[in-house]
């Protein structure tokens, strides 16, 4: 330990498969590797962050390829533990002129056994930033303590802390999902959300401009709200609300551009970028993002996402 980190983040990964068939007819599957929390810290990394993540990871046949496949990104695992057990798998499927297909297959798995243990104090101090997610709360009550903690470390020493709800109906429910949230909101300092799946179903507010004051008013100063109605972001901070653009129309798969989004914007307030500046380098992130298959497979790299944003300002 001792490295100096740009971010941290705390969450679970899982296998993917994938394919560009529905699952009910794929006969073969891309395999790589996510996890809402995972997909964030990949995509600052690959901007140039120092990351760090901490989860736990099963001893089953899948270990070598998921500690291998983050060492070769660079990211810093000296807080992964090996433990007996699994780790948790999705698959998604692409059928032709239909929804994208998503099955999760999560109980039991390794980082559901995450927990107080996980958190060194030390460790989180490294960083400047701390960032997690709803889905890592939802993984098990151990899971939700050890967040918790590790925001309270961060908060009382003047870390900055980060939260997407990022709420999902087949993980948890809306209630509990709250829950789980008004236990940490007095340590956050910024907070990502859909309109869709996160402000008008866990908190009953179907605007944007309403769901930013409502934040503001709990304390947290700034908050981004992605809106695909608006094809766009809401970015409150300072008292203002903007609104950055959304630009693609070539979506191939969408699975984890929210999580890219977050961790360019991390990664971008963490160089010296204003709010603005941020979502704007964030938004190039998730687009390029959309052009591919896969949830980190298709993140894209630090020379051609400068390139579209310095291109465009």
């Amino acid at each position: 330990m001792g490295e100096y980190l740009d971010i941290i983040t705390i969450g679970e990964s899982l296998i993917e498969l994938s394919s560009d068939m529905s699952l009910a007819y794929a006969e073969a599957f891309n395999k790589y590797y996510g996890g809402d929390t995972l997909c964030t810290a990949v995509a600052a990394q690959r901007l140039g962050s120092k990351t760090g993540y901490i989860t736990r990871v099963g001893n089953d046949p899948f270990k070598e390829f998921l500690l291998e496949s983050w060492q070769l990104e660079g990211l810093d695992i000296s807080q992964v533990k090996l433990i007996d057990g699994f780790n948790g798998i999705y698959f998604i499927g692409h059928p032709e002129n239909s929804d994208k297909e998503f099955v999760y297959y999560r109980k039991k798995t390794a980082a559901t056994k995450l927990s107080l243990e996980d958190i060194s104090e030390e460790y989180i101090l490294s960083a400047n930033v701390l960032y997690t997610t709803g889905n890592t709360q939802s993984l098990s009550l151990n899971a939700r303590e050890a967040v918790k903690r590790a925001f309270q470390i961060a908060s009382e020493n003047n870390l900055c802390t980060a939260f997407d709800v990022n709420y999902d109906s087949r993980l948890w429910s809306t209630e509990d999902a709250k829950d789980a949230f008004e236990e940490i909101y007095q340590y956050i300092d910024i907070i990502f959300l859909s309109l869709e799946h996160d402000s008008i179903r866990v908190f009953d507010i179907d605007s944007p401009d309403k769901c930013i004051k409502y934040f503001w008013d709990k304390g947290i100063n700034k908050v981004v709200v992605k809106s695909a109605k608006d094809r766009g972001y809401f970015i409150g901070f300072e008292g203002d609300i903007v609104f950055v653009e959304f630009k693609t129309d070539e979506v191939v798969d969408s699975t984890g551009s929210g999580d890219a989004f977050n961790g360019a914007f991390l990664h971008g307030l963490n160089s010296g970028m204003t709010p603005i500046e941020a979502a704007k380098l964030a938004a190039i992130d998730a687009a390029i993002q959309c052009h591919g298959m896969g949830a980190i497979k298709s993140t894209p790299y630090r020379d051609q996402v400068y390139s579209a944003y310095y291109g465009q300002v």
